[in-house]
């Protein structure tokens, strides 16, 4: 599925840094998502999360779905957390207080602690150079308090702010452009990923983690009670979002795109939609309109990547 190194199983730790005993709605994309990147982590990690979805699941007092060093921070600062983190351990080693372990430094928010209010900290840090992995866990809107759109709602998507009616198509507005927007900051490394491709997933998470510098990957998460599908179709929407070209998987190396599954013949956006209760209320012509501006912005990427092979 590309031509770079991925996990094969029997390479998979069988051990568990984020475990059950979370509040995730039943299918909760995201949880089996930050099960997966934990297991590309690995012990040696310090995470620092942001209010959101993941945060409320996971650490309800006095208990924790965390086997690693896990902070909570608010919505707009995790980056800034992070970089000082990062800082304050390199500063220990530099002042002999602390071995060089080479303990790694993650940050994780949701789509709205990222693309809306954690935005200024996150390209403050990126652009200061600190070496640590950002992951955005993308469930498209601010599903922890209500299903509220944010810049991250596709287009024509009915949420609690964004209500589909005689007036309103939904969202207004077209999904922000998280990787392009990381990309711009001249990063070392940005990645797409999805958890219906776990081990693509896990090797994007290892190879940020290594990347020296920030390194961002924006990870699309199923979210059934938000998107108001069926809770056993998770994976398959997340495949679907795929292979129609709505969320392609691709990484950006050092400026150099490759496309690490790429489809000749992209299903088309009907495939995706018809399963979600979001869309229902979307009329043929919208549909079409969606459909364009994603086959033109796959046709886009495609221009400007190295190609790897289909499924």
């Amino acid at each position: 599925m590309g031509n770079y190194t991925v996990f094969v199983p029997r390479l998979i730790t069988k051990k568990e840094y984020f475990v059950p005993g979370h509040r995730a709605c039943i299918g909760c994309g995201e949880a089996l998502a930050v099960r997966l990147a934990a297991k590309a982590m690995g012990q040696n990690t310090i995470v620092v999360n942001a209010t959101g979805c993941i945060e409320i699941i996971a650490s309800q007092i006095p208990y924790t779905s965390w086997k690693v060093p896990w902070i909570h921070t608010l919505f707009e600062n995790t980056a800034s957390v992070a970089s000082g983190i990062e800082a304050g351990i390199k500063a220990m080693v530099r002042k002999e207080l602390r071995e060089e372990k080479g303990t790694k430094v993650v940050a994780i928010a949701g789509d709205g602690g990222t693309a809306d209010i954690g935005l200024q900290a996150l390209s403050g840090a990126m652009e200061r150079g600190h070496d640590f992995l950002y992951l955005c866990f993308d469930n498209e809107a601010y599903m922890n308090t209500g299903i509220q759109r944010s810049s991250a709602t596709p287009y024509g998507a009915s949420t609690t702010t964004s209500p589909a009616g005689k007036a309103s198509i939904g969202q207004f507005s077209w999904k922000k452009d998280m990787p392009a927007i990381a990309a711009a900051h001249d990063i070392p490394y940005v990645a797409t990923a999805c958890p219906s491709y776990p081990f693509d997933l896990m090797t994007k998470v290892k190879k940020g983690l290594e990347t020296d510098g920030p390194a961002y990957i924006h990870i699309l998460s199923v979210c059934p009670t938000g998107w108001r599908c069926a809770a056993d179709l998770t994976i398959r929407i997340g495949r679907l979002a795929v292979k129609t070209g709505i969320f392609p998987l691709y990484e950006i190396e050092n400026g150099a795109y490759k496309m690490n599954i790429d489809f000749p013949n992209l299903k088309p956006v009907t495939d995706y939609m018809q399963l979600q209760g979001r869309f229902k209320h979307l009329t043929p012509e919208i549909i079409e309109q969606i459909q364009q501006k994603v086959t033109e912005k796959y046709e886009e990427l495609r221009q400007k990547s190295v190609v790897g092979s289909a499924e």
